[in-house]
């Protein structure tokens, strides 16, 4: 038997489900859950400085336990020197887009709760382009990084899965 995970990375294309799977399992395993676009996004939809970023990721990841959210591959090292285990979130590009494209319209100008501070929901044609483009462009890349990760690895296909994973 597997002892509880103590550190968790979760990555995963945008509207995968990243931020939901974190709090749940933050819950049940009773961990803080980090969402990267938190540290990464200024009030007003600003980039944080490179290095102010990666500290901020730095200091997130020596903390003795968490799950965290959110792909930021230049960030990668540190995450996963520390993490036990690795999520990826394998959606098909449909399923994000449409799962972006409802929760931009259902919270439109508000900040989701797991959204950045000062950011609200906004709708933009990269962002969609980007989401429906992910697993064409990005796929491998990260399922080979899931890959080279030395601890348990954990490949989640589609909604179920992620339910079951999730209710453990």
């Amino acid at each position: 038997m597997r002892p509880s995970p103590r550190r968790m990375v979760i990555l995963g294309p945008p509207g995968s489900g990243k931020s939901t799977l974190a709090r749940q399992l933050g819950a049940r395993h009773g961990l803080p859950a980090f969402h990267l676009d938190r540290a990464y996004w200024r009030p007003g939809w600003v980039e944080a400085e490179p290095a102010a970023f990666r500290a901020e990721v730095e200091r997130i990841a020596a903390l003795p336990a968490w799950v965290i959210d959110g792909n930021y591959t230049d960030t990668i090292a540190p995450r996963f020197a520390r993490a036990d285990t690795v999520i990826y979130l394998d959606m098909p590009a449909w399923r994000c887009t449409a799962r972006v494209l409802r929760r931009t319209l259902s919270s439109l100008g508000q900040v989701r709760p797991a959204g950045p501070e000062g950011c609200p929901e906004q709708l933009t044609l990269e962002f969609l382009r980007d989401t429906a483009s992910w697993n064409r462009i990005r796929r491998a890349r990260h399922l080979a990084l899931v890959e080279s990760f030395a601890g348990h690895r954990v490949v989640l296909r589609g909604p179920s899965a992620v339910r079951r994973f999730a209710a453990g």
